[in-house]
């Protein structure tokens, strides 16, 4: 008879036997695998040098590798591959310029920060600017420079002129000019019109000396040095300078450098920080208002054959023959004078000649 509908079905047996078989078969494989990888990754990697290329005269030359292309592959592989370096971004080179550009100069702007910014020398953005007057400290906010494409000057060709002379009267070489593309001169009947307003690379010319229009007092009996042989009442002797110290409380420049046009360095000074006498000697200038630039500026004769400058100080400390000590606070820091924001600017001089301040005092 059969079973009622609501009694349950026995259950079926699970055949151990099967599952040991395949938990068995699954273990053999995965090591035959693993095996295999192994003894792959530690087979020797063999390098194949490509063959040369036949001469087509004597084939096809179908079927041959590449020229310089190496075959890198693992013995018995068959797998050959190329080795290439991976770059995500690509570099596009700097295209040269041939023509000048307009900068408009902001505030906190310094001319040696500006001639880096277009990889110049500072001394072709005075060449060319007539409005800076060989001042690199002229430089104001909204001023529009011309900067040049390389370093040099610009020059108007007059009727008469060749490239020789040219080149000669500014120190520069003649074939540079022709070949200058901005110049777009013809190589073949190399001429330029008269008018015609022409780069000169590598060109310079003599910059104005501003400090040789400071009037300063004389000092004896060691004799004057720098400018003090253009003053009227000689200040008589005092200390001389045995050494050369730092002249403010900062060692760093705020901008400009020593260099052509620039016969000092500036000084990092806020408003009002000390300034010092770099060494002993005899104040032979001290004078506040303009004075071509330098505001009002101090001027120490040493006494052994330099002079030293501290310009655009807000307030002088010392007067005219007044014999100082290093370290003695001559004035503060200031803005005055054609500055662009308040520094120190200093300058060494010997025997009427600026020198680079960090050849003496460091």
């Amino acid at each position: 008879m059969n079973e009622p509908l609501t009694t349950p079905r026995a259950k079926s047996k699970v055949d151990r036997f099967t599952v040991i078989s395949w938990v068995l078969t699954i273990l053999i494989m995965a090591g035959l695998l693993g095996s295999t990888l192994l003894y792959k990754s530690s087979l020797p990697t063999t390098y194949i040098e490509a063959a040369q290329p036949t001469n087509p005269s004597s084939g096809s030359g179908a079927g041959q590798p590449q020229v310089g292309v190496p075959i890198v592959g693992l013995e018995g592989s068959g797998i050959s591959s190329i080795f290439r370096d991976l770059q995500l971004k690509t570099n596009i080179p700097e295209r040269p310029r041939y023509q000048s550009i307009l900068y408009r100069v902001s505030r906190g702007d310094a001319m040696l920060s500006i001639a880096d910014e277009f990889k110049i020398k500072y001394e072709s953005i005075l060449y060319i600017n007539k409005q800076l007057d060989d001042n690199p400290h002229s430089l104001k906010p909204g001023m529009e420079l011309t900067i040049p494409p390389v370093d040099g000057l610009y020059y108007e060709w007059k009727d008469g002129d060749t490239f020789e002379a040219v080149a000669e009267e500014f120190d520069a070489n003649a074939d540079d000019i022709i070949t200058f593309p901005g110049n777009n001169v013809d190589l073949t009947d190399p001429k330029i019109d008269p008018g015609t307003l022409v780069m000169i690379p590598g060109g310079s010319r003599e910059l104005r000396n501003w400090a040789a229009d400071l009037q300063t007092m004389g000092r004896n009996p060691a004799g004057g040095t720098g400018t003090s042989e253009i003053g009227g009442n000689a200040c008589g002797g005092g200390p001389v300078a045995s050494g050369f110290g730092w002249p403010a409380d900062a060692y760093t420049l705020s901008g400009n450098g020593y260099g052509p046009g620039h016969l000092g360095i500036d000084i990092t000074a806020p408003e009002g920080s000390n300034v010092y006498a770099a060494g002993s000697g005899i104040v032979t200038q001290a004078q506040v208002g303009w004075n071509y630039g330098y505001g009002n500026v101090v001027q120490i004769d040493h006494g052994n054959g330099y002079v030293t400058v501290y310009a655009h100080l807000s307030q002088i400390n010392v007067s005219v023959c007044q014999p100082v000590g290093q370290g003695t606070v001559i004035g503060y820091s200031g803005n005055t004078g054609n500055s662009f924001g308040a520094h120190l600017h200093f300058e060494i001089r010997i025997g009427g000649t600026n020198i680079n301040p960090y050849d003496i005092v460091q």
